[in-house]
């Protein structure tokens, strides 16, 4: 078997490593904060030290990965999540989880800038969309396993020592892999000389227009992904007048509609670009939102977040595709890294923005909310094309 299709196979289940950490906390939490006898809020805590962790890896990630390669960092980082895993399992006090979201965020942060640009550089752009798909099983995966200790054995910390094992598991992989790294990669698709790549200052990036404009199209679209995520549920609940147990089934289909948007943008990219994808994504989120709009039953607020979630998802895996053909091969590992970081930013920043203001507003601000990010988004992305149109690296 090809390197480079072993190589694949272990980054897809490195995705599912990925996700497996970024949804069970959130299923955990009712039973960790009842056990610990501490506010529900409390959760801020853990999730601000992970979202944090995240963003600084994510900042450091180019430097790192052009040290010591993708190989490397992706077994370290996975390794580091493992731990933290098993970290969680035996925490006795919050004291004790907060210690152990440090690596579990600093571990996600590095994982995902390597492996987004090494399969951009190295791989065709179906298979980042697919990888989006394989990172969405693991964030079903381990809500479901943590369901399951729970209902069966009222053990939170069960549930994340089956995580644990399943996460060691990946760990090990990508450890054996790290051999397989070293080796000069044949693009499936690119023939020409692997790119030296570079490390870019911070400062240096954020002074280039294109790159801080690519940071607001992933700000944006990841705001909007989490702020429906955090608050959708509420949203039906208080402004539609769904009950909560209905209100908390239909919220997954978001995430189901995402990931059908993910899969969908696989197949669709070997008959159209990438950007393409980008513009009919924005094309569907942008009625969807005006649908929360209007005074109509809560379930066709559903469909609408549905859609949301079918334009929005493939959004990021493709703009994340185009990082090299955007800013350079040689540019694209320190590029990624704050596109990453930017992401993070919005999935912490934005969904606590939107709670404070519906303390003091009301939740009718939702759909509101939504149309500003996504007016963020379009703009963004209009001048993010013009100015790669006039550095001639824009395709359509």
């Amino acid at each position: 078997m090809p390197v480079t299709t072993v190589l694949l196979i272990i980054i897809y289940l490195a995705f599912i490593g990925l996700g497996i950490p970024d949804a069970i906390f959130g299923a955990a939490w009712p039973a960790v904060a009842n056990q610990f006898q501490i506010p529900v809020s409390y959760a801020n805590f853990v999730t601000i030290i992970i979202s944090t962790g995240t963003i600084v890896s994510s900042l450091i990630s180019a430097r790192l990965i052009n040290r010591f390669g993708p190989g490397i960092v992706t077994a370290v980082s996975t390794s580091m999540t493992a731990f933290a895993l098993l970290g969680f399992s035996i925490s006795g006090n919050m004291v004790s989880l907060c210690l152990f979201a440090v690596p579990l965020g600093v571990g996600a942060g590095t994982i995902d800038a390597a492996l987004n640009n090494y399969v951009a550089l190295h791989y065709k752009a179906s298979h980042m969309n697919f990888i989006a798909c394989f990172y969405g099983i693991g964030i079903t995966i381990s809500p479901f396993l943590m369901s399951f200790a729970l209902k069966e054995q009222n053990n939170w910390h069960m549930g994340y020592r089956t995580v644990f094992y399943l996460q060691s598991a990946v760990a090990l992989v990508t450890i054996l892999s790290v051999p397989l790294w070293k080796k000069p990669p044949h693009s499936l698709h690119r023939q020409e000389r692997e790119p030296v790549p570079c490390t870019i200052p911070f400062l240096k990036l954020a002074k280039m227009p294109p790159v801080c404009l690519s940071w607001m199209v992933f700000f944006s679209s990841c705001a909007i992904e989490f702020t429906c995520n955090v608050w959708g549920s509420t949203f039906l609940v208080q402004e539609k007048q769904m009950t909560t147990n209905h209100a908390a089934q239909l919220i997954t289909f978001y995430y189901i509609g995402m990931t059908l948007g993910r899969f969908g943008a696989g197949l669709l990219c070997t008959q159209i670009t990438s950007w393409r994808i980008i513009h009919i994504g924005q094309w569907i989120i942008f009625p969807a939102i005006v649908l929360l709009f209007l005074p109509l039953p809560a379930p066709f607020s559903a469909v609408a977040l549905f859609f949301i979630g079918v334009g929005n998802g493939p959004i990021f895996p493709n703009l994340t595709y185009l990082t090299p053909q955007n800013f350079g091969k040689d540019l694209s590992q320190s590029v990624m890294g704050t596109q990453m970081a930017a992401a993070s930013t919005g999935i912490l920043v934005m969904p606590v923005l939107f709670g404070w203001l519906a303390q003091i507003l009301g939740l009718w601000l939702f759909p509101f909310y939504l149309f500003t990010l996504f007016l963020c988004m379009a703009l963004s992305s209009i001048f993010l094309i013009r100015h790669l149109k006039q550095q001639k690296r824009y395709c359509n």
